[in-house]
């Protein structure tokens, strides 16, 4: 009975909160290098101290 039990928890809790975390890393990477892409492409401009 114990077994079942271990692969519910892991299929409910487990897997749903790895795949939300991974998520947030690859959007967090993707947001710093578009952001760092477009510091680079627009160097000199006087819009870029306005970005966050």
């Amino acid at each position: 009975m114990l077994g079942p039990l271990i692969m519910v928890v892991i299929l409910v809790v487990v897997i749903p909160v790895g795949f939300l975390m991974s998520t947030s890393v690859a959007a967090a990477v993707i947001g710093f290098l578009l952001k760092d892409g477009s510091e680079r492409a627009n160097a000199g401009s006087e819009l870029i101290e306005t970005n966050y």
